[in-house]
Protein backbone atom coordinates (compact mmCIF):
# COMPACT_ATOMS: atom_id res chain seq x y z
CA UNK A 1 0.00 0.00 0.00
CA UNK A 2 2.60 2.61 0.59
CA UNK A 3 3.59 2.43 -2.47
CA UNK A 4 0.65 2.44 -4.22
CA UNK A 5 0.09 5.85 -2.26
CA UNK A 6 3.78 7.36 -3.56
CA UNK A 7 2.31 6.51 -7.07
CA UNK A 8 -0.10 8.40 -6.46
CA UNK A 9 0.79 11.15 -4.82
CA UNK A 10 3.68 11.68 -7.43
CA UNK A 11 1.48 10.97 -10.73
CA UNK A 12 -0.76 14.03 -10.10
CA UNK A 13 2.19 16.07 -9.59
CA UNK A 14 4.05 15.00 -12.36
CA UNK A 15 0.98 16.53 -14.68
CA UNK A 16 1.78 19.96 -13.09
CA UNK A 17 5.24 19.58 -13.28
CA UNK A 18 5.20 18.50 -17.28
CA UNK A 19 2.30 21.91 -17.33
CA UNK A 20 3.83 25.42 -17.96
CA UNK A 21 5.65 27.10 -16.18
CA UNK A 22 7.55 24.19 -15.43
CA UNK A 23 7.40 22.03 -18.96
CA UNK A 24 8.90 19.14 -18.04
CA UNK A 25 7.46 17.57 -20.53
CA UNK A 26 8.78 13.53 -20.15
CA UNK A 27 7.10 13.47 -16.71
CA UNK A 28 3.49 13.67 -19.01
CA UNK A 29 4.10 10.09 -19.98
CA UNK A 30 4.91 8.83 -16.27
CA UNK A 31 1.95 10.06 -15.06
CA UNK A 32 -1.04 7.89 -16.10
CA UNK A 33 1.56 5.38 -15.50
CA UNK A 34 1.28 6.34 -12.37
CA UNK A 35 -2.35 6.02 -11.68
CA UNK A 36 -2.40 2.68 -13.33
CA UNK A 37 0.04 1.06 -11.39
CA UNK A 38 -1.52 2.53 -8.33
CA UNK A 39 -4.52 1.27 -8.77
CA UNK A 40 -4.63 -1.90 -10.75
CA UNK A 41 -5.43 -5.39 -8.67
CA UNK A 42 -6.99 -3.73 -6.11
CA UNK A 43 -10.64 -2.92 -4.84
CA UNK A 44 -13.07 -0.99 -6.75
CA UNK A 45 -13.18 0.99 -3.47
CA UNK A 46 -9.51 1.28 -2.62
CA UNK A 47 -8.97 2.40 -6.71
CA UNK A 48 -11.37 4.84 -5.87
CA UNK A 49 -9.22 6.53 -2.84
CA UNK A 50 -6.54 6.66 -4.77
CA UNK A 51 -7.89 7.86 -7.54
CA UNK A 52 -8.81 10.38 -5.30
CA UNK A 53 -4.65 11.09 -3.73
CA UNK A 54 -4.14 11.32 -7.45
CA UNK A 55 -6.24 14.02 -7.47
CA UNK A 56 -5.60 15.81 -4.62
CA UNK A 57 -1.56 16.07 -5.82
CA UNK A 58 -2.97 17.15 -9.31
CA UNK A 59 -5.44 19.93 -8.32
CA UNK A 60 -3.32 20.56 -5.23
CA UNK A 61 -0.30 21.47 -6.99
CA UNK A 62 -1.49 22.51 -10.29
CA UNK A 63 -4.48 24.85 -9.10
CA UNK A 64 -2.84 25.71 -5.86
CA UNK A 65 -3.15 29.27 -7.27
CA UNK A 66 -7.18 29.98 -5.80
CA UNK A 67 -5.39 30.20 -2.32
CA UNK A 68 -3.92 33.90 -3.86
CA UNK A 69 -7.01 34.89 -4.96
CA UNK A 70 -8.85 34.01 -2.01
CA UNK A 71 -6.15 34.78 0.88
CA UNK A 72 -4.22 38.06 -0.60
CA UNK A 73 -7.35 39.49 -2.47
CA UNK A 74 -10.14 39.17 -0.47
CA UNK A 75 -8.89 39.81 3.05
CA UNK A 76 -9.77 35.93 4.15
CA UNK A 77 -8.18 34.77 7.06
CA UNK A 78 -5.17 32.43 6.82
CA UNK A 79 -7.05 29.56 8.33
CA UNK A 80 -10.27 29.95 6.22
CA UNK A 81 -8.29 30.45 3.31
CA UNK A 82 -6.77 27.34 3.27
CA UNK A 83 -9.97 25.22 4.28
CA UNK A 84 -11.58 26.69 1.36
CA UNK A 85 -8.50 25.74 -0.90
CA UNK A 86 -8.78 22.44 0.76
CA UNK A 87 -12.01 21.90 -0.08
CA UNK A 88 -11.91 22.95 -3.53
CA UNK A 89 -9.38 20.47 -4.40
CA UNK A 90 -10.77 17.54 -2.29
CA UNK A 91 -13.88 18.12 -4.20
CA UNK A 92 -12.29 18.02 -7.51
CA UNK A 93 -10.10 15.36 -6.68
CA UNK A 94 -13.71 13.13 -6.40
CA UNK A 95 -13.60 13.40 -10.07
CA UNK A 96 -10.25 10.89 -10.06
CA UNK A 97 -12.17 8.90 -7.75
CA UNK A 98 -14.88 8.20 -9.64
CA UNK A 99 -12.74 7.71 -12.99
CA UNK A 100 -10.31 4.89 -10.94
CA UNK A 101 -13.43 3.45 -9.95
CA UNK A 102 -15.54 3.31 -12.79
CA UNK A 103 -12.37 1.84 -14.69
CA UNK A 104 -11.84 -0.75 -11.61
CA UNK A 105 -15.43 -2.05 -11.62
CA UNK A 106 -16.68 -2.19 -14.79
CA UNK A 107 -13.65 -1.78 -17.40
CA UNK A 108 -10.82 -3.64 -16.07
CA UNK A 109 -11.88 -7.33 -17.26
CA UNK A 110 -11.49 -7.75 -20.92
CA UNK A 111 -8.19 -5.38 -21.90
CA UNK A 112 -7.90 -2.70 -18.92
CA UNK A 113 -5.38 -0.69 -20.52
CA UNK A 114 -7.84 0.27 -23.18
CA UNK A 115 -10.69 1.05 -20.58
CA UNK A 116 -8.11 3.40 -18.40
CA UNK A 117 -7.32 5.54 -21.85
CA UNK A 118 -11.45 5.17 -22.33
CA UNK A 119 -12.09 6.67 -18.72
CA UNK A 120 -9.14 9.04 -18.54
CA UNK A 121 -10.51 10.63 -22.04
CA UNK A 122 -14.04 10.49 -20.28
CA UNK A 123 -13.43 12.33 -17.32
CA UNK A 124 -10.87 15.15 -18.88
CA UNK A 125 -14.24 15.62 -21.50
CA UNK A 126 -16.62 15.75 -18.72
CA UNK A 127 -14.47 17.94 -17.26
CA UNK A 128 -15.08 21.18 -19.67
CA UNK A 129 -18.80 21.09 -18.81
CA UNK A 130 -19.96 19.17 -15.50
CA UNK A 131 -20.86 21.81 -13.08
CA UNK A 132 -20.05 24.39 -15.44
CA UNK A 133 -16.41 22.85 -16.03
CA UNK A 134 -12.98 23.10 -14.51
CA UNK A 135 -11.27 22.38 -17.88
CA UNK A 136 -7.73 22.77 -17.00
CA UNK A 137 -4.53 20.55 -16.37
CA UNK A 138 -4.61 18.29 -19.23
CA UNK A 139 -2.67 15.95 -20.53
CA UNK A 140 -2.82 17.47 -24.00
CA UNK A 141 -1.37 20.86 -22.76
CA UNK A 142 2.09 19.52 -22.18
CA UNK A 143 2.66 18.55 -25.99
CA UNK A 144 2.14 22.33 -26.86
CA UNK A 145 6.33 22.38 -27.51
CA UNK A 146 6.37 18.88 -29.62
CA UNK A 147 5.50 17.32 -32.74
CA UNK A 148 2.52 15.73 -31.04
CA UNK A 149 0.65 19.10 -30.91
CA UNK A 150 0.08 18.58 -34.51
CA UNK A 151 -2.63 16.50 -33.63
CA UNK A 152 -4.30 19.21 -31.88
CA UNK A 153 -6.04 20.81 -34.92
CA UNK A 154 -7.41 17.50 -35.86
CA UNK A 155 -9.35 16.52 -32.63
CA UNK A 156 -8.71 19.25 -30.01
CA UNK A 157 -6.95 19.40 -27.13
CA UNK A 158 -7.98 15.84 -25.95
CA UNK A 159 -6.76 13.65 -29.24
CA UNK A 160 -3.04 15.73 -27.63
CA UNK A 161 -4.18 13.33 -24.58
CA UNK A 162 -5.07 10.47 -26.49
CA UNK A 163 -1.31 10.74 -27.57
CA UNK A 164 -0.24 10.88 -24.19
CA UNK A 165 -2.30 7.98 -23.29
CA UNK A 166 -0.99 5.89 -26.23
CA UNK A 167 2.70 6.42 -25.05
CA UNK A 168 1.64 5.80 -21.86
CA UNK A 169 0.06 2.77 -22.68
CA UNK A 170 3.28 1.29 -24.25
CA UNK A 171 5.56 1.70 -21.38
CA UNK A 172 2.36 0.27 -19.79
CA UNK A 173 2.65 -3.05 -21.43
CA UNK A 174 5.89 -3.11 -22.22
CA UNK A 175 6.83 -3.35 -18.18
CA UNK A 176 3.61 -5.51 -17.43
CA UNK A 177 4.32 -8.00 -20.52
CA UNK A 178 8.35 -7.93 -20.94
CA UNK A 179 8.25 -7.34 -24.30
CA UNK A 180 9.62 -4.40 -26.33
CA UNK A 181 7.13 -4.82 -29.23
CA UNK A 182 5.01 -2.57 -27.33
CA UNK A 183 7.15 0.52 -27.33
CA UNK A 184 5.70 0.23 -31.11
CA UNK A 185 2.67 1.64 -29.48
CA UNK A 186 4.59 4.28 -27.57
CA UNK A 187 5.70 5.26 -31.21
CA UNK A 188 2.63 5.18 -33.13
CA UNK A 189 1.44 8.93 -31.78
CA UNK A 190 5.08 10.20 -33.47
CA UNK A 191 3.65 10.00 -36.85
CA UNK A 192 2.45 13.32 -35.88
CA UNK A 193 5.87 14.54 -37.31
CA UNK A 194 4.06 13.52 -40.85
CA UNK A 195 0.98 16.36 -39.83
CA UNK A 196 0.79 19.42 -41.93
CA UNK A 197 1.12 22.11 -39.46
CA UNK A 198 -1.11 24.44 -41.07
CA UNK A 199 -4.60 23.64 -41.65
CA UNK A 200 -5.98 27.31 -42.37
CA UNK A 201 -5.00 30.24 -44.89
CA UNK A 202 -3.85 33.17 -43.56
CA UNK A 203 -5.38 35.91 -46.11
CA UNK A 204 -3.21 39.31 -47.29
CA UNK A 205 -4.91 41.24 -44.67
CA UNK A 206 -2.99 42.62 -41.37
CA UNK A 207 -4.27 44.27 -38.58
CA UNK A 208 -1.90 46.47 -36.91
CA UNK A 209 -2.87 46.21 -32.86
CA UNK A 210 -1.52 47.49 -29.47
CA UNK A 211 -2.07 46.14 -26.57
CA UNK A 212 -2.10 47.81 -23.43
CA UNK A 213 -1.10 46.21 -19.83
CA UNK A 214 -0.96 49.23 -16.96
CA UNK A 215 -0.18 46.60 -13.81
CA UNK A 216 -3.32 47.76 -12.04
CA UNK A 217 -2.36 46.36 -8.87
CA UNK A 218 -5.40 44.05 -8.16
CA UNK A 219 -6.75 45.71 -4.29
CA UNK A 220 -6.66 49.04 -5.65
CA UNK A 221 -8.89 48.68 -9.04
CA UNK A 222 -12.04 48.50 -7.35
CA UNK A 223 -11.97 51.23 -4.91
CA UNK A 224 -13.72 54.39 -6.66
CA UNK A 225 -11.27 57.11 -5.17
CA UNK A 226 -8.66 55.29 -7.79
CA UNK A 227 -10.43 55.43 -10.76
CA UNK A 228 -9.16 58.77 -12.13
CA UNK A 229 -5.41 57.55 -11.73
CA UNK A 230 -6.59 54.57 -13.33
CA UNK A 231 -8.18 55.86 -16.44
CA UNK A 232 -5.45 58.41 -16.53
CA UNK A 233 -2.76 55.70 -16.55
CA UNK A 234 -4.36 54.00 -19.72
CA UNK A 235 -4.78 56.96 -21.50
CA UNK A 236 -1.52 57.81 -20.79
CA UNK A 237 -0.51 54.40 -22.62
CA UNK A 238 -2.80 54.59 -24.96
CA UNK A 239 -2.18 58.13 -27.02
CA UNK A 240 1.02 57.58 -28.41
CA UNK A 241 -0.15 54.33 -30.01
CA UNK A 242 -3.34 55.91 -31.33
CA UNK A 243 -2.03 55.32 -35.36
CA UNK A 244 -2.48 51.61 -34.57
CA UNK A 245 -5.92 50.35 -36.10
CA UNK A 246 -6.84 48.59 -33.21
CA UNK A 247 -5.86 49.54 -29.44
CA UNK A 248 -7.01 46.50 -26.72
CA UNK A 249 -7.35 47.30 -23.22
CA UNK A 250 -7.68 43.90 -20.52
CA UNK A 251 -10.72 42.28 -19.20
CA UNK A 252 -12.75 45.49 -16.97
CA UNK A 253 -9.87 47.94 -17.43
CA UNK A 254 -12.60 49.94 -16.78
CA UNK A 255 -13.37 50.01 -13.39
CA UNK A 256 -17.21 51.24 -13.30
CA UNK A 257 -20.13 51.77 -15.54
CA UNK A 258 -19.52 53.57 -18.64
CA UNK A 259 -21.82 56.56 -17.82
CA UNK A 260 -19.41 56.98 -14.36
CA UNK A 261 -16.11 57.57 -17.13
CA UNK A 262 -17.29 59.09 -19.90
CA UNK A 263 -16.49 62.55 -18.99
CA UNK A 264 -12.71 61.44 -18.28
CA UNK A 265 -13.00 59.26 -21.22
CA UNK A 266 -13.96 61.19 -23.42
CA UNK A 267 -11.10 63.14 -24.68
CA UNK A 268 -9.16 60.09 -25.34
CA UNK A 269 -12.37 58.84 -27.78
CA UNK A 270 -12.51 61.55 -29.75
CA UNK A 271 -8.84 61.87 -30.47
CA UNK A 272 -9.21 57.91 -31.52
CA UNK A 273 -12.49 58.59 -33.24
CA UNK A 274 -11.09 61.37 -36.04
CA UNK A 275 -8.18 59.43 -36.35
CA UNK A 276 -10.31 56.11 -36.91
CA UNK A 277 -8.63 54.03 -34.44
CA UNK A 278 -10.67 51.60 -32.44
CA UNK A 279 -9.90 50.76 -28.98
CA UNK A 280 -11.99 47.90 -27.25
CA UNK A 281 -12.15 47.96 -23.57
CA UNK A 282 -13.02 45.18 -21.20
CA UNK A 283 -15.86 46.75 -18.71
CA UNK A 284 -18.71 45.74 -16.83
CA UNK A 285 -21.98 46.68 -18.39
CA UNK A 286 -26.06 47.07 -17.45
CA UNK A 287 -28.94 45.27 -19.35
CA UNK A 288 -32.40 45.80 -18.81
CA UNK A 289 -34.29 42.98 -17.46
CA UNK A 290 -37.88 43.52 -15.62
CA UNK A 291 -37.22 39.54 -14.48
CA UNK A 292 -34.50 40.66 -12.18
CA UNK A 293 -35.79 42.25 -8.56
CA UNK A 294 -33.49 45.34 -9.23
CA UNK A 295 -34.65 45.51 -13.19
CA UNK A 296 -31.24 44.77 -14.49
CA UNK A 297 -28.13 42.54 -14.81
CA UNK A 298 -24.86 43.35 -15.05
CA UNK A 299 -22.32 42.16 -17.55
CA UNK A 300 -18.39 41.07 -17.69
CA UNK A 301 -18.71 42.48 -21.22
CA UNK A 302 -15.76 43.87 -24.30
CA UNK A 303 -16.82 46.73 -25.31
CA UNK A 304 -16.14 49.03 -29.00
CA UNK A 305 -15.55 52.56 -27.61
CA UNK A 306 -14.05 53.77 -30.84
CA UNK A 307 -14.16 53.10 -34.40
CA UNK A 308 -17.19 50.85 -34.51
CA UNK A 309 -19.93 49.36 -32.28
CA UNK A 310 -20.44 46.24 -30.55
CA UNK A 311 -20.42 44.25 -27.11
CA UNK A 312 -19.44 40.80 -25.76
CA UNK A 313 -20.91 39.45 -22.72
CA UNK A 314 -19.01 36.69 -21.13
CA UNK A 315 -20.78 33.02 -21.53
CA UNK A 316 -18.38 31.50 -18.52
CA UNK A 317 -18.07 33.05 -15.04
CA UNK A 318 -16.65 31.77 -12.44
CA UNK A 319 -17.69 30.44 -9.40
CA UNK A 320 -17.30 32.98 -6.28
CA UNK A 321 -15.64 35.22 -8.55
CA UNK A 322 -17.86 36.52 -10.85
CA UNK A 323 -21.00 35.26 -8.95
CA UNK A 324 -21.92 33.49 -5.71
CA UNK A 325 -23.63 30.26 -5.66
CA UNK A 326 -26.23 29.91 -3.22
CA UNK A 327 -26.14 34.12 -2.91
CA UNK A 328 -28.78 34.21 -0.43
CA UNK A 329 -26.67 31.77 1.97
CA UNK A 330 -23.35 33.00 1.60
CA UNK A 331 -23.22 36.05 0.86
CA UNK A 332 -21.32 38.37 3.89
CA UNK A 333 -20.58 35.07 5.49
CA UNK A 334 -16.54 35.50 5.15
CA UNK A 335 -14.85 38.31 3.17
CA UNK A 336 -13.96 36.01 0.28
CA UNK A 337 -17.98 36.17 -0.59
CA UNK A 338 -18.23 39.75 -1.23
CA UNK A 339 -15.27 39.92 -3.21
CA UNK A 340 -15.93 43.17 -5.83
CA UNK A 341 -18.01 42.46 -8.71
CA UNK A 342 -19.21 38.90 -7.99
CA UNK A 343 -22.27 39.31 -9.12
CA UNK A 344 -22.44 39.10 -13.01
CA UNK A 345 -25.03 37.39 -15.08
CA UNK A 346 -24.84 35.53 -18.47
CA UNK A 347 -26.04 37.23 -21.18
CA UNK A 348 -29.66 35.95 -22.37
CA UNK A 349 -29.10 35.83 -26.29
CA UNK A 350 -26.07 34.42 -28.26
CA UNK A 351 -22.91 36.45 -28.46
CA UNK A 352 -21.91 37.92 -31.83
CA UNK A 353 -18.41 38.21 -33.37
CA UNK A 354 -16.85 41.72 -33.02
CA UNK A 355 -16.20 43.87 -35.70
CA UNK A 356 -13.04 46.01 -36.34
CA UNK A 357 -11.76 47.36 -39.88
CA UNK A 358 -13.06 44.79 -41.75
CA UNK A 359 -12.00 42.25 -39.50
CA UNK A 360 -14.26 39.53 -37.53
CA UNK A 361 -12.55 39.01 -34.08
CA UNK A 362 -14.19 36.34 -31.74
CA UNK A 363 -13.67 37.02 -28.14
CA UNK A 364 -13.14 35.29 -24.61
CA UNK A 365 -12.83 36.73 -21.58
CA UNK A 366 -10.43 35.53 -19.03
CA UNK A 367 -11.31 31.66 -18.06
CA UNK A 368 -13.72 31.18 -21.11
CA UNK A 369 -10.17 30.47 -23.24
CA UNK A 370 -9.96 27.29 -21.47
CA UNK A 371 -13.39 26.13 -22.89
CA UNK A 372 -12.46 24.24 -26.10
CA UNK A 373 -15.69 23.94 -27.41
CA UNK A 374 -17.12 27.51 -26.74
CA UNK A 375 -13.74 28.47 -28.16
CA UNK A 376 -14.09 26.76 -31.28
CA UNK A 377 -17.98 27.72 -32.33
CA UNK A 378 -17.14 31.74 -31.59
CA UNK A 379 -14.02 31.30 -33.81
CA UNK A 380 -15.44 29.21 -36.99
CA UNK A 381 -16.57 32.60 -38.34
CA UNK A 382 -13.53 34.57 -37.54
CA UNK A 383 -10.68 35.96 -39.19
CA UNK A 384 -8.90 36.17 -35.63
CA UNK A 385 -9.50 35.45 -32.15
CA UNK A 386 -8.92 37.63 -29.26
CA UNK A 387 -9.12 37.10 -25.37
CA UNK A 388 -8.45 39.61 -22.35
CA UNK A 389 -7.67 38.66 -18.72
CA UNK A 390 -7.16 40.27 -15.44
CA UNK A 391 -4.81 37.28 -13.81
CA UNK A 392 -3.46 39.94 -11.23
CA UNK A 393 -6.29 37.79 -9.06
CA UNK A 394 -3.42 34.96 -8.96
CA UNK A 395 -0.09 36.93 -7.99
CA UNK A 396 3.05 35.29 -8.69
CA UNK A 397 1.63 32.43 -8.92
CA UNK A 398 1.72 29.54 -11.71
CA UNK A 399 -1.96 30.66 -13.15
CA UNK A 400 -0.78 33.04 -15.59
CA UNK A 401 1.87 30.59 -17.30
CA UNK A 402 -0.95 28.10 -17.45
CA UNK A 403 -3.36 30.39 -18.45
CA UNK A 404 -0.96 31.28 -21.84
CA UNK A 405 -0.45 27.62 -22.54
CA UNK A 406 -4.59 26.77 -22.94
CA UNK A 407 -4.31 30.43 -25.23
CA UNK A 408 -1.56 28.63 -26.89
CA UNK A 409 -3.72 25.29 -27.45
CA UNK A 410 -6.44 27.30 -28.25
CA UNK A 411 -4.99 29.09 -30.94
CA UNK A 412 -3.31 25.98 -32.60
CA UNK A 413 -7.16 24.24 -32.65
CA UNK A 414 -8.64 26.78 -34.68
CA UNK A 415 -5.53 27.79 -36.63
CA UNK A 416 -6.28 31.46 -36.15
CA UNK A 417 -4.20 34.65 -34.35
CA UNK A 418 -4.52 34.72 -31.47
CA UNK A 419 -4.65 38.47 -29.42
CA UNK A 420 -3.96 38.21 -26.35
CA UNK A 421 -4.92 41.34 -23.06
CA UNK A 422 -4.00 41.43 -19.98
CA UNK A 423 -3.54 43.93 -16.75
CA UNK A 424 -0.41 42.83 -15.27
CA UNK A 425 1.06 39.58 -18.19
CA UNK A 426 1.67 38.03 -19.59
CA UNK A 427 0.51 40.08 -23.04
CA UNK A 428 1.04 37.89 -26.27
CA UNK A 429 0.30 37.65 -29.60
CA UNK A 430 0.17 34.25 -30.50
CA UNK A 431 0.24 32.91 -34.26
CA UNK A 432 -1.90 30.45 -35.90
CA UNK A 433 0.74 27.45 -34.87
CA UNK A 434 0.66 28.62 -31.11
CA UNK A 435 3.72 29.72 -30.72
CA UNK A 436 4.00 33.45 -29.14
CA UNK A 437 5.94 35.63 -31.44
CA UNK A 438 5.69 38.64 -29.17
CA UNK A 439 4.69 39.04 -25.00
CA UNK A 440 5.56 41.77 -22.27
CA UNK A 441 7.18 40.69 -19.36
CA UNK A 442 4.72 40.03 -16.31
CA UNK A 443 4.61 42.76 -13.49
CA UNK A 444 5.28 45.37 -16.13
CA UNK A 445 3.54 48.48 -17.43
CA UNK A 446 3.62 48.75 -21.23
CA UNK A 447 2.47 48.15 -24.59
CA UNK A 448 2.67 45.59 -26.86
CA UNK A 449 2.34 46.46 -30.68
CA UNK A 450 2.19 44.17 -33.50
CA UNK A 451 0.62 43.24 -36.79
CA UNK A 452 -1.63 40.39 -37.20
CA UNK A 453 -2.95 38.27 -39.83
CA UNK A 454 -6.85 37.37 -40.90
CA UNK A 455 -7.33 33.47 -41.62
CA UNK A 456 -9.71 31.82 -43.83
CA UNK A 457 -10.95 28.03 -43.66
CA UNK A 458 -11.36 25.60 -41.06
CA UNK A 459 -9.12 22.79 -39.11
CA UNK A 460 -10.32 19.76 -38.83
CA UNK A 461 -11.34 20.27 -34.92
CA UNK A 462 -13.45 23.14 -35.82
CA UNK A 463 -15.14 21.16 -38.75
CA UNK A 464 -15.27 17.81 -36.50
CA UNK A 465 -15.43 19.25 -32.77
CA UNK A 466 -15.52 16.77 -30.15
CA UNK A 467 -16.86 13.79 -32.21
CA UNK A 468 -13.49 12.23 -33.06
CA UNK A 469 -12.19 11.72 -29.67
CA UNK A 470 -15.47 11.01 -28.12
CA UNK A 471 -16.03 7.91 -30.87
CA UNK A 472 -12.27 6.95 -29.60
CA UNK A 473 -13.72 6.79 -26.22
CA UNK A 474 -16.23 4.91 -27.27
CA UNK A 475 -14.20 2.38 -29.15
CA UNK A 476 -11.60 2.62 -25.86
CA UNK A 477 -14.40 1.52 -23.43
CA UNK A 478 -16.35 -1.01 -25.76
CA UNK A 479 -12.75 -2.73 -26.09
CA UNK A 480 -12.08 -3.02 -22.43
CA UNK A 481 -15.41 -4.88 -21.61
CA UNK A 482 -14.92 -8.23 -23.07
CA UNK A 483 -17.33 -7.87 -25.32
CA UNK A 484 -15.03 -7.81 -28.05
CA UNK A 485 -13.01 -10.53 -26.70
CA UNK A 486 -16.37 -13.27 -26.41
CA UNK A 487 -17.49 -11.93 -29.71
CA UNK A 488 -14.22 -12.91 -31.41
CA UNK A 489 -13.91 -16.47 -29.63
CA UNK A 490 -17.60 -17.36 -30.67
CA UNK A 491 -16.60 -16.34 -33.93
CA UNK A 492 -13.35 -19.07 -34.27
CA UNK A 493 -13.84 -22.49 -35.20
CA UNK A 494 -13.66 -25.43 -32.78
Amino acid sequence: MPLRLLLSLLGGTFITLALAPFNWVPLVFLAPACLYFAVRDCSPSRAALLGWLFGCALFGTGSSWVFVSIHEHSATPLPIALLLTALFVTVLALLFALQAYIWRRWFYAGLPITGFMGCWLLFEWARSWLFTGFPWLYLGYATLDTPLANWLPIGGIWLGSFAVLLISAGLIQTLQQRQPLWLLLAALPWVSLLLPTQWTTQAPRELSVALVQPNIPQNDKWVPENRSWILQRYMNLTRPHASQQLIVWPETAVPAFFNQTVDTLAPLLDQLDQQGTTLLSGMPTLARDSDRPKGYRVHNSLVLLTGSSGVYHKQRLVPFGEYLPLEDWLRGLVAFFNLPMSSFSLPKAPQSLLKAHGFSLSAAICYEIAYPGLVREMSRNADIMLTVSNDTWFGDSIAPAQHLQIARARALENGRWLIRGTNNGITALINPQGKVTARLPQFETGVLSGRVTATTGLTPYQRLGDWLVLSLMILLLLGSTGRLNRLRRRQTPG
